[in-house]
């Protein structure tokens, strides 16, 4: 699949499983809400202290099953290499991952309060392939 494909598929379905790897190579999967920043990359919110966030500071590598919100149907897999952007640099990022995803928030003051209490990051994919290239 085309990586562009695979971009417009991420601005209007944004239901995802990422999948990370622990130090001892175990595989670690989260539930994640997934969109495309401005640059083309796939973004998603996460904590600081968040597990994923912890195995991707280690080790980059990144795979996200995009679905539907019907979950059946049209799906994307993503493999990709991950950045952390820790505040107070993540800020306007999260406010875009938010409206992009969301539209506008009620009070932005209180959604940016929100993300430094909770020590928020914006997870930056670089998205490196895409598929499927084929239905069987």
């Amino acid at each position: 699949m085309d990586v562009d494909k695979a971009r417009e598929f991420l601005k209007n379905n944004h239901q995802a499983v990422m999948l990370t790897w622990h130090a001892d190579g175990r595989p670690q999967m989260s539930p994640v809400t997934v969109g495309v920043d401005r640059d083309g990359y796939a973004v998603v919110s996460s904590r600081e202290t968040a597990v994923k966030t912890r195995n991707l500071r280690r080790n980059p590598q990144v795979f996200l099953t995009v679905t539907t919100d019907a979950f059946y149907g049209e799906w994307v897999q993503i493999t990709g290499t991950a950045e952390i952007i820790s505040l107070p640099d993540a800020m306007e990022r999260l406010v875009n991952y938010y409206r992009d995803i969301r539209g506008e928030h009620p009070d932005w003051d209180e959604y940016r309060a929100v993300m430094e209490q909770e020590r928020r990051v914006i997870i930056r994919i670089a998205i490196d392939r895409a598929g499927p290239d084929f239905q069987g």
